[in-house]
Formats: C-alpha cells, structure tokens, sequence
C-alpha cells in the first residue's frame, strides 16, 4: 500500500494549464529570427571556433566532417521531437516541463537535472573558449596574463583560475538582465557579423589547402584509443555533440515567443540546417590547410591556422569576431539555464525564491544564481574536460524527448492542442532517435559517464531531501486528499 502509495508520489504528472498561468509573467516577443539568431548563436558559437581541429587530431582525423553529420543526423532527429513538444506545450524549462506533464514529476526532476548539467556546463565551457580566443588574441600583440590566470586548476601547468572565462560570464549576465527584447536584438547583430566572417575563413583558407593532407581521410583505427575508424569518427561526434546544445536552448525560451506553434519549429529545424552547413564547410577547409595532428589541444585552431598560413590580418579579424561571437553562445546558454532554474523555482522543486520575476520581465534571481555559479565552473575546470560532460547531459535530454512523443501524441486532441508540426515516420522514427541518442552517448569517454551518475546521485539526493515535499504539485495533492 505504501508502495503504491509512493509509486502514486512520483508519477504524479502537472496540469499543464498552471504553467500557462505562472509562464504569464513571461513577455512573448521572439520571433522566428530571434530563435534562429539565438539557436545558431549558441549551435554556431564557441564549438566552430574550437572543437574541429581538437576532435581532428583526438579522434577523426581529416574526417572530422563526418562526426559532424554523424551528430547532426541524431540532433536533426531530436529536433523533429522538440518541435512537436514545443509546439504543444510552449512552456519555460523545455524538457523539465514536457516530461513533468507527461510522465510524471519524478521523470520531470531527472530530464530536468540532465538539462541542468547541460545548460550548467556549457556556460563555463563557452567561457573558457572565449578565454583560449582571448588570450591568443593578446598573445599576437605580445601581451601575455600570468600563467596563473590563464586556465583552470592544474598546479602542474602552473594555472589556478580562467580570470578571463569568469569576466565573460559576468558581463553576459549584466547584459540578459537588462530584458530578453534587449538581449535579441544585440544576438541577432552579432551571429549576423559572425557568419560573415566564417565564411571569409571559408574562402580565404580555401586557397591554403594541401590536398594530402586530406589523405588517408579516415586514417586507420588504433587499437585500445578511441582514434581513427569508425569508432574515432563516433566518438569525435560524441564530443562535438555539444554544439547541438542549441536546440533546448532555443526551446527553453518557448513561453517568450510569438505564436511558438508556428515559429518554434521553424526556429529548431532553421538553425540546424544552417549550423551543420558551417559546420562542415568550417571543418573540411581547417583540416586541409595543415595536418589534423597539429591541432592537438588547439582551442583556437581557426585562427592558428590562418596566422600560420600568412593571413595574419584576417587571423586577427576572425580572432575579433570569434571573441565578440562567442559571446553569442553564452547569451543563448545562459539565458536558457537561467529560466531553467526559474522553472525549478517556479514549480518548488528549488526555493521559490528562483521563481521570481522582476518588473522587467527576467527571472532575476534564477539569473544571478547561475551566473555566478558558472563563473566559479569555467574558472576552474578546463576546457576539454567541460565539453565532454555537456555532451552527456545533451545526449540524455535528447533522449527523453524522443521518448515523450509516444505519451504526447496519446493526449493532443484530448487534453492537450493538436500540433501544429508533427514530427514524421511515427512511431518509427521517435524511436530511431532514442536509439541513436544512446549509441552516440555510449561512444563517450569514461568519466563523462561516471561524472553523469555522481550528477544524478546529486540530484537524487536534492529531489528526496527537498523537491518532493516543497514541489507545488505535493501542495496541490494535500488539498485534494483533505
């Protein structure tokens, strides 16, 4: 009895029109611009800069496209899924909100603290490739930080702290605390500027490319590593699976969008087609111009390579851009986190104090925590080890999604709207996305694995100490059973 009892506790799912009711506060002013201004912010933001040339020389070799299509084939898959969530249920928190009213708080707790780490985690790993960028900008002129200051904890190399990731951060929160109308338009400036220059690298590095470099393009697999094969590319498309991060992000901010029936899944599909072409455009030109082993730990390696081919002036141009654009993607990010833990506040499963809005409609609170929390994070941890575990928290999210759509498409027409996009080849296709979700997750390393179960035995503990007896839906279940 008492069993039932509990099973009862968890599986309790919310009324999905007393979201509608709290995410009021909220103003709608996205549109289909904002959303891929703020997709391809994030999707095109610190990965394109970074991530090539370290999973060429790490995993792939000149192959690196193909983990990028590899990752955009699971990513587009998990987008079709968002797009049909988001259009029926337009709420703050993405995921955490979905799963709360399809299976359950319990469900709602564990999605919502995968997207935590995701979100979480991709703030200090934005920031510290903004630092990498930032410091092989001042190092051309010459000017170099004390090696202190430059990275995170490692008494090894001599680096305590990324000073320079925690300034970033700040000044991004600064900035989303001024209002998300405000914020949309500085983003849709700065992707506008950041494609432009991407593709300058595109045509410019275009003319430095030594085709043996591209030879053998999927060099052989070594065994015992995770390098070269088809074992390298599938753990290459493991890492760079952090750059598709950008669809929650997009969907994070569905309460604050115009008709998000219509423009979500525009907003979702839109910034996918436009962030994989990049990708693959910005990768094939990177591994052509010098060997793929020359980028081994390389956190700048566009840049690198164009200074080291002669185009030091628009080296210098695209470090700039690359500095202001990858604050693109921690606008994106932390904006989404920031109305993630307003979600969690909202719903008390965190103080209440974190739901709170203030007269400019910015869940204020809720921004500030994650900001400062975030900038102790991508101070101290460094970069390669933060893009690992954020592909794990993506990967889950990802995975529960896809899921969703088989209890969501129970209830449209019943208790929730119709969709007004539906993702195709159901039931077949939901499913090939959950199985390409684990089979890309098992391809991560062993500590992105083992850092996710120590992350959800943390939030195992946080939901059973806390959220399940301050949750707002246990305050609704006690007036009903009085």
């Amino acid at each position: 009895m008492i069993k039932n009892k509990f099973l009862k506790r968890l599986l309790a799912k919310e009324d999905p029109t007393v979201y509608q009711l709290k995410d009021a506060s909220l103003e709608p002013s996205l549109t289909t611009l904002d959303l891929i201004g703020l997709g391809t912010g994030m999707v095109v933001g610190t990965a394109i800069f970074t991530l090539p040339g370290i999973v060429a020389a790490e995993h792939t070799g000149p192959a690196v496209p193909l983990a990028f299509i590899v990752a955009a084939i699971g990513a587009g898959l998990s987008a079709l899924a968002y797009a049909e969530m988001a259009s029926v249920l337009p709420f703050a928190g993405s995921a955490f909100s979905w799963m709360n009213v399809l299976f359950g708080e319990f469900f709602g707790w564990i999605a919502g603290w995968a997207l935590l780490a995701e979100y979480f985690i991709s703030v200090a790993f934005v920031a510290s490739g903004w630092s990498a960028y930032m410091q092989g900008f001042l190092g051309s002129f010459g000017v170099k930080l004390p090696v202190a200051l430059t990275g995170g904890f490692n008494p090894a190399k001599g680096s305590y702290v990324d000073i320079l990731a925690a300034i970033a951060i700040l000044i991004v929160g600064c900035l989303i605390a001024r209002g998300i109308h405000q914020v949309s338009r500085v983003e849709n400036t700065i992707v506008a500027v950041k494609l432009i220059v991407i593709i300058m690298f595109v045509v410019i590095g275009a003319t430095a490319i030594h085709p043996q470099n591209y030879v053998p393009f999927i060099p052989a697999h070594r065994p015992g590593t995770t390098f070269g094969g088809w074992p390298g590319i599938l753990a290459g498309s493991s890492q760079i699976f952090i750059a598709y991060v950008g669809f929650d992000a997009i969907a994070a901010n569905t309460a604050e969008t115009k008709d998000p029936q219509h423009t979500m899944p525009k907003g979702l599909i839109g910034t996918l087609l436009l962030g994989t072409g990049f990708f693959i455009a910005v990768s094939l030109v990177l591994v052509g111009m010098f060997k793929y082993s020359r980028y081994a730990n390389n956190a700048e390696p566009a840049a690198w390579a164009l200074r080291h081919s002669g185009h030091y002036l628009t080296a210098n141009l695209l470090s700039v851009v690359a500095l202001i654009g990858i604050f693109s993607a921690l606008i994106a990010i932390l904006l989404a986190s920031s109305r993630l833990i307003y979600a969690f506040g909202r719903d008390g499963l965190l103080p209440s104090r974190l739901g709170h809005i203030d007269d400019k409609h910015v869940p204020d609170h809720a921004l500030w925590l994650i900001t400062v929390l975030a900038m102790i994070l991508g101070s101290v941890f460094p970069f390669t080890f933060l893009a690992t575990l954020v592909s794990a928290g993506t990967l889950i999210a990802f995975i529960f999604v896809s899921l969703g759509i088989y209890a969501l498409r129970k209830r449209e027409g019943v208790d929730l709207p119709e969709a007004k996009f539906k993702m195709p080849g159901y039931p077949v296709l939901p499913a090939i996305s959950v199985v390409y979700s684990i089979v890309i997750f098992a391809g991560l390393n062993i500590d992105a694995k083992l850092l996710m179960i120590g992350w959800f035995v943390i939030g195992l503990i946080i939901y059973f100490a806390y959220g399940i007896k301050h949750s707002n839906l246990n305050q609704q279940l006690k007036k009903v059973v009085k």
